[in-house]
């Protein structure tokens, strides 16, 4: 399509990912996988029961988001090489959830197109583009550091709580960090995730007798309503949530891990296809991921920061697999402490919280970013808006009362690079 960006040939990079499989990547996306299952597949299954749907159509709610997510995924990855994650939004669900409670399902499905329309709509006229363009990107990473905070905190809580099952996995990820020789050839996480379900099911805390596998029937929906009422209440704010939060925070984890010219009309018109095919089947706003999207995009994922796209392709992939048995999302969620989903999330965003802060901190709009930051880990919300979007916004606008001489240098510096771009260009 003309208003997304060009980007590899599928087969050329099918070969690559072939080529350079490792475990890193594999492991990695593993990881991502399970962490985007334990909890969030709950959520979501909590709202089909506020909204007192079927068993039916709450599986072919979960089977439309990791089916969709797990494709959308693949895609980004073999197009651009990068370690896009799709998925779907979390908070949407949370605010879907207590909205079926008196909306009927027909309506919030209605919305869901609705939200399809705005998203590709402001995509395709480049506004979401130049917002981020102008957007400082020291406030960004500290949006992306306040947000991912939480994953470090909850690291260390899951210690407190259950140390003899997460203290050992920990230890040695760290210990295989230690050997870097070893590290690059075998993955620090993979060795935890490995002691850590030795000592789950060693210890009695992983319950896999519940582990039941059966192939997903998905429903059609094809009969939504179209109301004011819904329009309001779910497709407005599940719109901000889609733009202003969620989307751009992938865009900042990737700017974070030092990934450039990254393919912005893509990463946020593709979701609101991707709700297209959610809403097809009942389900929900599809989304670009940050937390996912941090995973693969993490030093764990590989050194080599051009083949962490292999992350994300194993991430899809096992997303697609779920799908297909899409009651395992919830059955999984049975199969081993929470505190050890906590401990393998936090490992996973030790580099992406150490870039995070790097780059927040260490140049122009400190007070932005600073402010960016705080307001981030506040997790507060107005509107049935999070804090990223609020976080961006008070980042912002302290940058402009405070710093409006490194506006001036950003220019500068973004005109320059044209020039450099331009003249390249014509010596080319």
């Amino acid at each position: 399509m003309a208003w997304m960006e060009p980007g590899y040939k599928l087969t050329d990079s099918l070969k690559v990912t072939v080529k350079n499989a490792n475990a890193a990547g594999i492991g990695t996306g593993f990881v991502a996988a399970i962490f985007s299952i334990m909890g969030p597949g709950v959520i979501v299954m909590n709202a089909a029961q506020q909204g007192q749907l079927s068993p039916e159509v709450a599986t072919s709610w979960l089977f439309a988001i990791y089916m969709t997510g797990g494709l959308l995924t693949i895609y980004y990855a073999l197009k651009y090489r990068l370690p896009l994650v799709a998925a779907y939004s979390i908070p949407g669900a949370i605010i879907i959830g207590k909205s079926l409670t008196h909306l009927p399902h027909a309506e919030a499905v209605g919305a869901y197109y609705m939200v399809a329309v705005l998203v590709i709509v402001i995509s395709v006229s480049g506004l979401i583009k130049k917002a981020i363009d102008y957007l400082p990107l020291p406030v960004m990473l500290g949006m992306i550091a306040g947000v991912m905070m939480s994953f470090g905190v909850n690291l260390v809580t899951a210690i407190k709580e259950q140390p003899v099952l997460i203290g050992p996995p920990v230890l040695l990820f760290f210990a295989l960090t230690a050997l870097k020789g070893f590290a690059k050839k075998f993955p620090p996480i993979l060795g935890s995730i490995i002691l850590g379900g030795f000592l789950a099911t060693t210890l009695g805390m992983a319950q896999w007798d519940v582990l039941e596998f059966q192939l997903a029937t998905p429903v059609l929906f094809l009969h939504p309503e179209f109301t004011v009422r819904a329009f309001f209440e779910l497709t407005v704010p599940l719109t901000i949530l889609v733009l202003g939060v969620q989307n751009i925070q992938a865009v900042g984890v990737l700017m974070a891990e030092g990934y450039k010219n990254l393919p912005i009309n893509s990463i946020f018109i593709a979701p609101g296809l991707g709700t297209v095919l959610n809403a097809i089947f009942g389900a929900h706003p599809c989304v670009t991921a940050g937390p996912s999207t941090a995973i693969c995009a993490s030093p764990a994922a590989g050194e080599d920061k051009s083949l962490r796209f292999i992350a994300a392709i194993s991430e899809g992939v096992f997303w697609i697999l779920f799908s297909l048995s899409a009651g395992v999302a919830i059955t999984v969620a049975g199969l081993v402490p929470k505190e050890l989903t906590a401990m393998l999330a936090g490992l996973a965003m030790f580099g992406v919280l150490i870039s995070a802060f790097a780059g927040a901190f260490s140049g122009r709009f400190k007070y932005g970013s600073f402010v960016s930051f705080i307001v981030a880990v506040s997790n507060i919300s107005i509107f049935n808006i999070g804090s990223p979007f609020w976080a961006l916004i008070a980042g912002l606008l302290f940058s402009i009362i405070l710093e409006r001489e490194d506006f001036v240098a950003q220019r500068q510096e973004q005109e320059q690079e044209l020039l450099l771009e331009r003249e390249n260009g014509q010596n080319a």
